[in-house]
């Protein structure tokens, strides 16, 4: 069973009377890993910020460990941050960077210096203690950042955007870092970015925020194949938008009819259907398969990205399908055989926003 160890419980913050976070509330539990994803401006740097205690919230309560921590300074909540730029001090070495939190805490300096080893060890920075700050690289000085918050141990880790200022490669090892440390430790983790695919190869479960509020929660996998809004459909990878219609139980789209993938809808309902593009088939087998014509190509390694038109001459649709490179053989201006099967398809309202 799942125990809960960080929650919080409709959290209300606004600035100049607009509302950045909007009746959220959200539990992470005891030793998980939470990503906090959206785009720029959704609050969840904000929501990152009132769990720290830098800001307090409107209405709502923090809770961690079961106890209230609202209005508790940052300095006694006994939470590591470690910050987009990291926020070392230029002046000081690795060690005393790393070894900051326990001085104020009055640590002996052998237990100062035992824990520094140790933790240093384990974010692979052994050996680098007498080290400038400006000697280190990107991926030294974000280790670094980590030991720092990590050894106080902390009940609770923050992380805000802490790749960004790393190129790609080093991103990818260091969010496999990051996963390994937490695993290791089995440390509640509240993890703030932006990126869809940092989020969904480190997170146990992902919170996806949009205009202050989370607009759903769940696995990489619940979020990417089930989404419940359009918006998180469109915002986790990429997704074919068709517009469509109920009509006697069956669904109208692109001039044909497909069955109801799932669920109950009215009739003469508009609805939008949503598709991925690995999940749309090529397939001149199927009767019910539908003529397109390829306008371009994109070869992105193990997969080609064709977009493709279509025209039922109702409508001009454009769609994104990807096809693995093996069996790519289309070229601009072919005809080729779409289908939709139906269990790929997802709808949403046609009232619903992005």
């Amino acid at each position: 069973m799942s125990i809960a160890d960080l929650e919080l419980l409709h959290l209300h913050k606004s600035f100049d009377n607009q509302e950045i976070v909007r009746n959220t509330s959200l539990t992470v539990n005891k030793g998980e890993l939470c990503c906090l994803l959206g785009p720029s401006g959704c609050g969840k740097t904000t929501m990152l910020n009132i769990i720290s205690g830098f800001l307090e919230p409107d209405e709502g309560s923090v809770l961690l460990g079961g106890q209230d921590i609202t209005r508790v300074p940052p300095q006694q909540r006994n939470i590591g941050m470690v910050f987009q730029d990291y926020a070392l001090f230029p002046h000081l070495p690795v060690y005393d960077n790393v070894a900051y939190g326990l001085k104020r805490r009055g640590w002996s300096k052998s237990r100062i210096h035992s824990s520094v080893g140790k933790i240093l060890e384990m974010v692979q920075m052994s050996g680098y203690e007498k080290r400038s700050i400006h000697e280190l690289s990107g991926g030294e000085q974000q280790r670094v950042a980590l030991a720092r918050a990590l050894i106080i141990e902390p009940s609770l880790l923050l992380l805000d955007e802490p790749l960004s200022n790393l190129d790609a490669r080093l991103r990818t090892d260091m969010r496999s870092e990051i996963r390994r440390i937490q695993q290791a430790l089995s440390i509640t983790t509240v993890y703030v970015t932006h990126d869809q695919e940092e989020a969904m190869s480190i997170a146990d479960r992902i919170a996806v925020m949009n205009y202050g509020a989370i607009e759903q929660m769940g696995t990489s996998r619940e979020i990417y194949e089930h989404p419940s809004t359009r918006f998180v459909a469109d915002f986790i990878g990429k997704v074919n938008f068709i517009p469509g219609s109920i009509k006697d139980g069956k669904l109208q789209m692109l001039g044909m009819e497909f069955p109801l993938p799932s669920g109950e809808w009215p009739e003469d309902a508009s609805v939008t259907c949503a598709i991925r593009p690995e999940r749309i088939a090529v397939d001149n087998q199927i009767s019910s398969h539908i003529h397109a014509i390829v306008q371009d190509i994109t070869y992105l390694g193990a997969v080609v990205r064709y977009r493709v038109n279509i025209d039922n001459n109702t409508e001009a649709v454009q769609l994104i399908m990807d096809v693995p490179s093996s069996l790519a053989s289309f070229l601009p201006g072919d005809e080729v055989p779409v289908t939709l099967p139906t269990g790929n398809l997802i709808l949403f309202p046609d009232n619903q926003s992005d």
